[in-house]
């Protein structure tokens, strides 16, 4: 007979549906009390509705889960109360590191029934944020939402066979969640007004501002996010929550938008829409109640690359790090061929061969960081 007299992992689902505090209990075994008289009375003690726990974790599960480390800089969990439970050994600015489990938390909800208890757990996963190491809170959310969960058709080998459904995919966002996005950062900014700017009496003046407002464009401001190395451009016109937006030829109309206590509230197109929004200098975090949407900020300034048909050389086009070099000295490359990919500004950056030519130098090496205009290549002429 094998006897396991260690909490479970899960030991909190036990108590909740109990109403027990199992802890408590083994302490006061372990000091030589007796267990309640209510629970020698009863040969078994009555279950009072569904609990359900999830593991927030630091890892990749588009990695096969693979652990993660790093500072935590941001973490928020929702409010404990008698339908949420939260078990958590970190707190914000505290670093995971990969000598522990990279257990962020446990998440445990308790309702009277399992759809019930689902739809709790649905809404404490939106109300939480990691910002830091890679962490499973995307995949959570999908799991929570699968047909083969809600139905309970799920078993102990289902992630292996259907991994790919629990993973988020990684299109690009779709212009309502970009118009969102940028909705949140154009609140944010103008709630931030620079100090300079309040005291000149003019809060929203452009002297005060770095985000692309040009004289002669009519207030026109741009709000940049980045996404698989590609950059997106949301051309905002308006203040006050009243903005037209366009991307590229899409448009769209914001009115009475407002962003307070975490929320976006706003109308797009007419349409009245709710969105949990976090904003911050490296991004913007949207969650409608089912999907989550983490954006990429990047500045309105951008670099870009003129073509260099007829140069003897390749020059970085903004201070960045070196990322790979695929060619040296002596190599025959063709136009168009990659030669150097470097990163900046959060995208990666391939620099091609601007004609068929043969390379003199190569002045660049992985992992170095160069500044702009710093000659990368020569050819020979």
């Amino acid at each position: 007979m094998e006897i396991n007299t260690r909490l479970q992992v899960e030991h909190p689902v036990t108590e909740m549906v109990l109403h027990l505090d199992l802890v408590e209990l083994q302490l006061r075994v372990a000091a030589g009390e007796a267990l309640p008289a209510s629970l020698l009375r009863n040969k078994s003690v009555p279950q009072d509705g569904h609990a359900i726990e999830l593991r927030l974790y630091a890892e990749d599960p588009s990695q096969n889960f693979l652990p993660g480390s790093g500072k935590l800089q941001r973490l928020q969990l929702p409010p404990a109360d008698t339908h949420t439970r939260i078990d958590s050994g970190v707190i914000e600015g505290d670093t995971v590191t990969i000598f522990y489990d990279p257990m962020i938390a446990k998440l445990i909800v308790w309702d009277r029934d399992r759809p019930a208890a689902l739809q709790r757990m649905r809404e404490a996963l939106a109300q939480c944020a990691v910002t830091g190491p890679k962490s499973n809170i995307d995949f959570l959310e999908r799991l929570v939402r699968h047909p083969a969960v809600i139905e309970g058709r799920i078993d102990t080998g289902y992630l292996d066979r259907h991994l790919a459904e629990f993973l988020p995919a990684d299109a690009a966002p779709d212009p309502a969640t970009l118009f969102a996005a940028a909705t949140a950062v154009l609140l944010a900014e103008e709630a931030d007004v620079p100090q300079l700017a309040r005291a000149s009496g003019d809060p929203y003046s452009p002297w005060a501002r770095a985000d692309a407002w040009r004289i002669g464009h009519a207030g026109k401001r741009i709000v940049c996010f980045a996404h698989d190395g590609q950059r997106i451009e949301v051309d905002a016109h308006g203040v006050n929550g009243r903005y037209d937006l366009n991307i590229g030829e899409t448009h769209c109309k914001v009115a009475h938008a407002r962003l307070a206590d975490g929320r976006l509230n706003a109308e797009f197109d007419g349409e009245a829409r709710r969105w949990h929004s976090e904003v911050d200098a490296d991004s913007a975090l949207l969650h409608d109640g089912e999907r989550r949407a983490r954006l990429a900020r990047v500045a309105a300034f951008a670099f870009t690359k003129s073509a260099q048909t007829g140069s003897d050389r390749i020059a970085a086009p903004m201070p960045g790090r070196i990322v790979l070099v695929k060619a040296k000295p002596g190599d025959a490359v063709a136009e168009g061929q990659e030669l150097i990919v470097m990163e900046a500004m959060k995208m990666e950056i391939t620099l091609k061969a601007p004609r068929a030519t043969t390379i003199e130098s190569v002045n660049a090496t992985p992992g170095e960081f160069v500044e702009a205009d710093a000659v990368l290549v020569r050819f020979k002429t």
